[in-house]
């Protein structure tokens, strides 16, 4: 039986109780993650500071990215944070790398060569792999050249997820990454995008673990749609909205079941618009989505 988990994504949060207040709700309303999704222009903490943050602030809350953009950041850099938060969160750390942001005027704030993005990514993700499973790690590629770099800490292995949803990024998680983390895409396309995946890696001569597919659920409280609606509309005007956005809390239970029956195990909720009550929200949370977890 998949081992089934849901959690919460955070993008901008209002001043009350805030983002350390609503941090502090998780932990004590027994969720079991937050995702930390990464947007320059909103205002939204980075996701790094904000999940460093969080660590400090919590004992048992895992913590994540969903996802932070990995080509146009160094990443030895990259490694020596994830490292650095591996360390002070044993056990909680669950990073999501992705291609490039969904916003496009953020883009050019991640600079990579024309049509090499794709490249970079590979490279970038096989250095932070190395340099967080081995002591000294040397590398000689077409972009990064390393000669027995260290992020510091003893090797310890983590699993690394990616987003994405098309046939390259599909084929990349398969030979490359731990885990899947999708988002706008239906149950069907879910199932068939794992069984590219699987494909891939037992090309690449690799395993993909069988609760290691995620998906993004986001609930319009009340049937008011938010930004994420907005997005889907543009992104997928081929689906129908209720396949991607859940206006009610029976749709979102409707979702993730359907997305279990798919292959799918693990699940970031993000309420859209903000809650206007945290902690209403977090206890309904529980109530409706907690009875899925097992």
């Amino acid at each position: 039986m998949l081992k089934v988990r849901i959690g919460i994504g955070m993008g901008a949060v209002g001043p009350e109780p805030g983002f350390a207040g609503v941090i502090d709700l998780l932990e004590a309303n027994g969720i079991d993650s937050v995702c930390l999704s990464e947007r320059v222009h909103a205002p939204a903490v980075d996701p790094w500071v904000g999940l460093s943050f969080a660590a400090a602030r919590t004992r048992r809350l895992k913590l994540g990215t969903g996802v932070s953009v990995l080509p146009g950041r160094n990443p030895v850099l990259v490694a020596k944070q994830v490292a650095s938060l591996r360390e002070l969160a044993p056990g909680r750390v669950l990073p999501a790398f992705g291609l490039q942001p969904a916003v496009e005027r953020e883009r050019a704030y991640y600079p990579i060569p024309d049509r090499r993005r794709g490249a970079v990514f590979d490279e970038s993700l096989t250095v932070v792999r190395g340099l967080l499973e081995n002591a000294e790690f040397s590398f000689d590629g077409e972009y990064f050249q390393l000669d027995r770099a260290s992020t510091g800490f003893a090797p310890h292995g983590l699993d690394l997820w990616l987003g994405g949803s098309g046939p390259l990024a599909l084929s990349r998680i398969g030979r490359l990454a731990d885990g899947w983390l999708a988002s706008f895409i239906s149950p069907a396309e879910a199932e068939a995008g794992r069984s590219v995946i699987e494909a891939a890696a037992a090309e690449a001569g690799r395993t993909i673990d069988e609760d290691h597919y995620g998906m993004n659920i986001f609930l319009a409280q009340d049937g008011r749609a938010g930004t994420a609606a907005l997005m889907a509309a543009r992104r997928r005007p081929d689906l129908d909205a209720r396949l991607l956005i859940a206006e009610s809390w029976g749709d979102a239970r409707r979702l993730i079941h359907d997305f279990i029956a798919a292959g799918v195990s693990k699940f970031v909720v993000h309420s859209e618009p903000e809650p206007t009550s945290w902690q209403d929200f977090l206890v309904r949370f529980s109530a409706e989505l907690g009875p899925l977890q097992h």
